[in-house]
């Protein structure tokens, strides 16, 4: 028996060992065949279609909006022409120089108009007052950024109309500006405001 015994497990590793070539070979088939259906999928994905462009960089900030690009613009407009005449001569209140401040001043309104009157007489009293004064070389920012906003009244609520109201009083009273002269630009405000409500 121990015979017998002997020849089946030599015939058990004989018969292993010719297995082992088959089994090797059938797995090399089998990894031969994966590898050139990778390569055959890369070939039509890439004959197929062209892949996708890579999305844009948003990393720019969007255009500003043109009214605002107007609102800014209309500012600085209107703060050069306050500023030609806080630096320019006492009688630099003519018409010829009047009327850059008119178109600014009636640019500034960007939905309802007030009359030109209303704006004309604006622009002379603001002449009038701006001329040759020196204290308020340092308030022609803040003074344009509220003449803009009291031509589009509309857009503001009461409190913010009386504290442009108050703010522009107070660059009156700081810069010294004459007490009839500042009467006269604060009811001009005061008409243009409720014009254009």
């Amino acid at each position: 028996m121990k015979t017998f015994t002997a020849l089946l497990c030599a015939l058990l590793l004989a018969g292993s060992t010719f297995a082992d070539p088959y089994v090797i070979a059938k797995q090399q088939a089998k990894n031969a065949v994966a590898t050139e259906e990778r390569n055959q999928q890369a070939i039509d994905s890439s004959g197929a279609s062209t892949p996708a462009p890579p999305p844009p960089n948003n990393s720019s900030p969007p255009p500003p909006s043109p009214a605002l690009q107007a609102t800014l613009q209309n500012i600085a407009s209107l703060r050069a022409d306050f500023e030609n005449l806080v630096s320019g001569p006492t009688n630099a209140t003519n018409a010829a120089n009047a009327q850059p401040l008119i178109n600014d001043l009636t640019a500034a309104a960007q939905s309802k108009k007030p009359s030109p009157d209303a704006v004309s007489r604006l622009a002379k009293d603001l002449m009038t007052m701006l001329a040759g004064n020196d204290k308020l070389r340092a308030q022609p920012q803040k003074l344009a950024q509220w003449v803009h906003a009291v031509f589009n009244s509309s857009h503001l609520s009461a409190a913010q109309q009386q504290m442009i109201h108050d703010g522009v009083q107070k660059i009156f009273a700081d810069t010294g500006v004459p007490m009839d002269e500042a009467a006269n630009v604060i009811s001009d405000l005061n008409t243009i405001a409720t014009a254009t409500q």
